[in-house]
């Protein structure tokens, strides 16, 4: 097993993998976004997102796909991890716990302060896996999100 930093010819296994984790997440008509959308927004001059690809005899069969956030109270940069997914046959290995230590050396060697995702909360083996590796929830927050037609409805009002 390989865990790697992404390279463009990665781009059309990200992709399957992004809609496996769709599907798993039990939402494969949400999953719209394109090969070419994805390979803009990780491998252009300034990407806004980056991703780490596990190998297993040459095959890709996970990804780890993640992107800054920041810390106002901190004042400093963290990692927000969107989305972390290896295909079921390969899991039980160490791989997701590969993704989630490389993730957080990355932190370390550059200064960043937190390391943090959401998580879904019917999915009970992966809050087990995310505690047994000592991340606390963050049971006190509250999602929220604009998007679609209430979002252009809002940005657009007088």
């Amino acid at each position: 097993m390989q865990i790697r930093l992404a390279i463009p010819g990665d781009i059309n296994d990200i992709h399957r993998l992004i809609y496996e984790l769709a599907v798993y997440e039990k939402a494969p008509d949400e999953m719209v976004a394109t090969v070419a959308q994805i390979e803009q927004s990780l491998f252009n001059d300034s990407p806004v997102a980056f991703c780490h690809v596990a190998e297993v005899d040459g095959k890709i069969v996970g990804i780890a796909l993640w992107f800054l956030n920041y810390s106002t109270w901190l004042g400093k940069p963290g990692i927000y991890l969107e989305d972390l997914f290896v295909q079921p046959e390969y899991r039980g290995h160490g791989i997701g716990k590969g993704f989630m230590k490389t993730l957080a050396q990355l932190c370390i060697e550059r200064g960043y302060e937190r390391f943090q995702w959401w998580v879904l909360d019917w999915n009970e083996p992966s809050i087990d896996f995310y505690e047994s590796l000592g991340a606390v929830a963050m049971d006190e927050w509250t999602v929220f999100r604009l998007s679609g037609g209430a979002l252009k409805k809002f940005a657009n009002e007088g």
